[in-house]
């Protein structure tokens, strides 16, 4: 738990700090600076600023001048006294800081370390070209077709590739090097976009042994930032296969019980284990609310940008329409997403079963 509540604080601290730094920068003034939500914890007043913690840790908020059309008088320091460039800056840097929060913690992952399955087979499927071929649990992968291979991502990848052809794999047994060759098997599997791709399969599995790996201190930064832009167009082509349908959306989101659940496993792995579970999240909450939908950084933007294209902001009332329709989607979407994580980890089955049904 207390991972989980760590791990949740920085990504707000960190969104609302970026939030807070534009708005100091352009000299907007801020009110009030709370991490979580519900009643005060602790307050303290600094500046013009009151910095709170609340009770409830699930989000947190920076309260600026005149950022809304009740509160606003036209004071130079107000948020709606600023040109929609301006303010859109301020909505963006909170994204900004949580995309800049990934990079930095997954440049850290790959300088102290992570654990990567080595080439070692643990398990084959009886009846493909492997066990035919004379293979058994325990070898140590070297080489496919005469190519090293270090990691078990490398072996899969070079036998997938070469359905139907025949391949060389060189293991090493008891000391001694052997050579065997096999034909892989052509296959149909689903990606995590939904789609059926061919690949060739020569049944075997990998074993639980792992290989810690670490990069220099630049060389760690060019693998983040690699990782990063890698993770961040899957994340994009997730969301459009999504929209589109072909891939399952109650099968690839998760809200704070499956992050829970992620984040405590995390914690039993190591600090490079919770600094890439912190990397993921936080690059995914950043792509996350720079959507166009009301009530997002992104709706905020993208109607700030309507304003400069149209030189005059939405009626009052139409903004508030707009704003009441965002807010009842992401309830609903946060209530199937719980509701999703209750089924999916079991905690259904288990009321149920209190009743004996």
């Amino acid at each position: 738990m207390a991972t989980f509540i760590l791990i949740l604080s920085i990504l707000i601290l960190v969104h609302e700090l970026g939030h807070f730094i534009a708005a100091k920068q352009l000299k907007i003034k801020v009110e009030k600076f709370s991490l979580g939500f519900g009643p005060r914890l602790l307050s303290k007043k600094i500046g013009e600023t009151e910095y709170m913690l609340c009770a409830i840790p699930f989000g947190g908020f920076i309260k600026m001048a005149g950022d809304s059309s009740e509160e606003f008088k036209g004071a130079p320091d107000e948020f709606l006294s600023r040109k929609p460039g301006q303010r859109a800056r301020v909505i963006f840097a909170g994204p900004f800081f949580n995309y800049i929060l990934a990079f930095l913690c997954l440049w850290m992952v790959f300088y102290l370390g992570y654990p990567r399955n080595s080439t070692k087979i643990g398990e084959l499927v009886s009846g493909l070209p492997a066990q035919t071929a004379g293979l058994k649990p325990g070898d140590k992968v070297l080489e496919v077709d005469g190519e090293s291979v270090i990691f078990w991502e490398d072996v899969s990848k070079k036998i997938h590739v070469k359905k139907g052809e025949v391949i060389r794999i060189k293991v090493l047994r008891d000391a001694r090097e052997l050579n065997f060759e096999m034909t892989p098997q052509a296959k149909e599997v689903d990606t995590i976009w939904g789609k059926k791709v061919e690949v060739g399969l020569v049944g075997i599995k990998p074993s639980q042994e792992l290989i810690k790996v670490r990069y220099g201190f630049w060389e760690s930064l060019v693998k983040g930032a690699q990782n990063l832009v890698s993770m961040t167009a899957m994340t994009v082509v997730a969301i459009f296969s999504i929209i589109s349908g072909t891939m399952s959306f109650k099968e690839s989101v998760t809200g704070p019980l499956g992050i829970f659940f992620i984040a405590s496993g995390a914690a039993k792995l190591g600090i490079s284990a919770v600094l890439h579970v912190i990397g993921i999240l936080s690059m995914s909450l950043s792509i996350f609310n720079l959507l166009p939908l009301p009530i997002l950084d992104g709706g905020h933007i993208f109607l700030a940008g309507l304003e400069k294209i149209r030189n005059r902001p939405l009626a009052e009332k139409t903004e508030g329409i707009i704003n009441n329709i965002g807010m009842s989607f992401l309830i609903i979407l946060a209530v199937f997403v719980f509701a999703n994580d209750i089924i999916r980890y079991g905690y259904w089955d288990k009321f149920l079963a209190l009743f004996g049904k």
